[in-house]
């Protein structure tokens, strides 16, 4: 009403609103559940500034890095409906450190499943061509990461691309952060997920992941198409097809690229 008083806010409640512990997708900032009852205030889509787990404060592998993947995974729809813009190069490290750790527990597992399947063998690596191993796989860790990070980006730009060209309004940033943070998929999906999940959540948790892991991109993708570009049914189709055909073109490029660099270490 005119003249009425206008309602005075403190500075500590400003600062509450400004910085909230939730991030907008109702993914509590500290454990990274969609359905945590409130670890610290309640959670709300109203006038809340929309903050990735990885972008926030915090300890870097286990609130940060963890709740960001664990998020982006087994609360995929949430997550990336309500991915916010922001710049790209958080996403970048998220993914580089993400596909590192997933690339480093693939090699590891690798290892110890040739060791118990062909001991013999494995010893007579170990006695003559330790060396030769050890550089295939510190050159190799790294460049099936990059693999990977590439992968997830080329997603993220031609979903774009195919959004724009179905209508939606340009969002390029805002999609390779997708394709980015999607990466969190390959940490939860693979060894150290599996391990991590059954420490925490239990063996029938970790069991699930399996299940989980089918049709993820897609349902990922449909999300964030429905949530930046208000696509989804019909018109999403040519924006989800594009990113797949990018993703695999990628994926061929860079395997046979990764796979020239390992036989050119092997062999000289």
């Amino acid at each position: 009403m005119p003249g009425a008083p206008k309602p005075r806010i403190s500075a500590r409640e400003l600062d509450d609103a400004l910085d909230p512990e939730v991030p907008a997708a109702v993914l509590c900032a500290r454990c990274g559940h969609a359905d945590c009852p409130g670890c610290l205030h309640e959670q709300t889509l109203s006038g809340v500034i929309a903050l990735v787990p990885w972008e926030r404060p915090g300890a870097l592998l286990r609130t940060r890095l963890w709740a960001t993947a664990r998020a982006s995974t087994f609360d995929a729809d949430a997550f990336f409906m309500s991915m916010p813009d922001g710049p790209v190069a958080p996403a970048l490290a998220f993914a580089v450190v993400s596909e590192l750790i997933a690339a480093s527990a693939m090699a590891l597992f690798a290892v110890l499943a040739i060791a118990a399947l062909a001991p013999g063998w494995a010893r007579q690596v170990a006695a003559e061509d330790l060396v030769r191993a050890i550089k295939l796989g510190a050159l190799g860790i790294p460049l099936i990461a990059a693999l990977l990070v590439l992968a997830h980006a080329a997603h993220g730009f031609a979903l774009d691309r195919g959004a724009r060209r179905a209508g939606g309004r340009a969002a390029l940033t805002r999609a390779l952060r997708f394709g980015l943070y999607a990466a969190g998929w390959d940490l939860v999906i693979g060894p150290v997920g599996v391990v991590v999940i059954a420490a925490r959540e239990g063996v029938a948790k970790a069991a699930s992941i399996g299940g989980l892991a089918v049709g993820l991109p897609r349902r990922s993708s449909e999300a964030f198409l429905r949530g930046c570009y208000h696509l989804e049914g019909e018109a999403a189709r040519p924006a989800l097809r594009a990113s797949y055909i990018a993703a695999a073109v990628a994926t061929v490029i860079g395997a046979a690229a990764v796979i020239a660099a390992l036989v050119e270490a092997v062999v000289f």
